[in-house]
C-alpha cells in the first residue's frame, strides 16, 4: 500500500496544515503551478514528491520537474500533468493520447476546481486536488488523499485547508 498526499496550484503560498495532513502520508504528489523552488524543495524535504510544472513556473522548476509524469505506483498506471482537461473534455495536447493509451489514474491541476470524476469510455479516474495556494479564483484551498494497494484507488479523502 502506497498513502499519497495530492496537491496542486499552492502559487508560492504552503499552508502549514499540509504537513499536519500529509504527515502520514508515503509521497506527495503535486500537480504542477509550485510557484518556487523553495516550496518543491519544502515538500520534496518532507515526503517523497513527485511533480510536474505548471503554467506560472519559471525555469528552475521546469529543469527539476516535467510537463507530464507518467509511473507506476503499485499496479496503478498514473499520468500527471498540469493542463490536461477532464472527462469529455480533454485539453487538446493530450487528447489523442488519452484516448489511445489510457491510464488508470489521470492527474490534473490549472483549473482550481476540485474534482473527481471516472471516465467510464477509457476506464479512468480523473482527480484535481483544486488548489491549496491563495491565488486565483477559488474560494476553499483544498487537497487530497488517498491509498493505492496493487491495482485498487481506495479511501480518497478531500481536505477542506479554508478560505484563501
Amino acid at each position: 500500500m502506497v498513502k499519497i498526499g495530492l496537491i496542486s496550484d499552492t502559487h508560492n503560498y504552503l499552508d502549514d496544515l499540509v504537513f499536519k495532513y500529509f504527515d502520514d502520508r508515503d509521497e506527495i504528489w503535486h500537480a504542477g503551478d509550485f510557484g518556487s523552488i523553495e516550496l518543491a524543495d519544502r515538500l520534496a524535504n518532507f515526503k517523497p514528491l513527485k511533480g510536474v510544472f505548471g503554467n506560472i513556473d519559471g525555469k528552475d522548476i521546469r529543469l527539476t520537474y516535467p510537463e507530464n509524469l507518467r509511473f507506476m505506483c503499485e499496479s496503478v498506471d498514473v499520468w500527471m500533468t498540469h493542463i490536461g482537461g477532464y472527462p469529455d473534455k480533454y485539453s487538446p495536447k493530450i487528447r489523442a493520447e488519452i484516448y489511445r493509451n489510457p491510464p488508470k489514474l489521470f492527474i490534473t491541476g490549472h483549473s482550481h476546481i476540485l474534482k473527481v470524476i471516472y471516465d467510464k469510455k477509457i476506464s479512468c479516474l480523473h482527480m484535481n486536488p483544486g488548489a491549496a495556494g491563495k491565488q486565483g479564483w477559488h474560494r476553499l484551498r483544498t487537497l487530497l488523499r488517498f491509498n493505492i494497494i496493487e491495482d485498487r484507488i481506495l479511501d480518497l479523502e478531500i481536505i477542506e485547508l479554508g478560505p484563501k
